[in-house]
């Protein structure tokens, strides 16, 4: 069940931020600032010092070491949770109790059933949640939809994206990131990259019907899974393939929609063109991503929240999303 559109008539729409860590310095929270009608008014990190210096720098008026004291701020009206996935069941089920509108950054949650509780939590108030499944806005995979919806490669038959990468000086190190703890994020990598192609893939080709997988870990350098395949299919009938490995000796990041009359070629999260190919010939698209990435992506918060369009990424997408990853995953140790 898809939420409604949601009607606000009080502008601006001041926002709190839980977390601010690196996805909030240039690709989110200066997209809210930027946003006509969004004021971004109070900010929270537990770290004294490292709060304080993000509020100043990005000109926030106030700030905290407390999550409670932005989720229960009757001054804030909305909440933009943007801390590690462990933690997002944590505050999310707070944000719904106060009764305040909420983007959660992706995943929603490490795993279906932690979603689950989510998304229910703010369906029974009837609140808006949003999912910062941001591709989902951005101009270069709206062409990529445009192209699929013209049927300019026939019939859809199959989809295959190959994500890897050599192991980082940070996982040689042995130094802890939560990304890799498998406590925090299960499939380590894959947790904080794949759901965004994933999730992608079902805003271009629809729902998925079944999916499961592999799932081990190959080098020992970290808790969590370093090597995943999986395989699924869409409820059209279309299939689907995707290999992920964080210990090969390039990086790599492709994927290929097969048609019956062409294909569509295009990088999830590497800056790259998308390519067309069909009878007509071979074309090439160079379309820039906005310097605060989730730019459009907010700027759909602001049309849904007014109730003028759907946004493209809410609870029950998210939701989506995380049971196609855990489905992934599923019985692997």
């Amino acid at each position: 069940m898809t939420e409604s559109l949601s009607f606000f008539n009080e502008f601006p729409i001041r926002w709190g931020v839980i977390g601010c860590g690196n996805v909030t310095e240039k690709k989110s929270v200066p997209a809210y600032q930027m946003a006509e009608g969004f004021q971004v008014d109070m900010v929270m990190r537990r770290d004294t010092e490292k709060v304080e210096d993000y509020a100043k720098r990005h000109k926030i008026p106030n700030w905290t070491t407390n999550a409670k004291e932005v989720i229960e701020n009757s001054e804030i009206d909305a909440i933009y949770i943007a801390t590690p996935p462990d933690t997002h069941r944590f505050y999310a089920l707070q944000v719904a109790a106060a009764g305040k509108l909420c983007c959660i950054e992706k995943p929603m949650a490490p795993n279906y059933q932690d979603s689950l509780s989510i998304y229910e939590a703010f369906k029974a108030k009837n609140l808006p949640l949003f999912i910062a499944y941001y591709r989902r806005s951005l101009p270069r995979f709206l062409k990529i939809k445009e192209w699929l919806d013209a049927h300019l490669i026939g019939q859809v038959r199959h989809i295959h994206w190959q994500k890897t990468k050599p192991p980082s000086d940070l996982d040689l190190s042995g130094a802890y990131n939560w990304r890799t703890d498998k406590n925090v994020a299960p499939g380590g990598y894959f947790d904080d990259l794949a759901s965004h192609g994933l999730d992608l893939f079902a805003y271009l080709l629809g729902d998925v019907m079944e999916a499961s997988g592999v799932a081990i870990n190959q080098q020992g350098l970290y808790t969590a899974f370093d090597a995943i395949t999986g395989a699924w299919q869409y409820k059209n009938g279309v299939t689907g393939s995707g290999n992920w490995n964080f210990g090969a000796y390039q990086r790599v990041d492709k994927v290929e929609i097969m048609g019956s009359d062409g294909k569509i070629s295009f990088s999830v999260l590497d800056e790259a063109p998308i390519e067309l190919e069909n009878a007509s010939g071979h074309q090439v698209l160079e379309i820039p991503h906005p310097e605060h990435i989730q730019q459009f992506h907010v700027e759909n918060i602001k049309k849904h929240i007014m109730g003028t369009a759907l946004h493209p990424s809410l609870g029950d997408s998210g939701l989506h999303t995380s049971w196609i990853m855990d489905k992934i995953l599923e019985n692997q140790k």
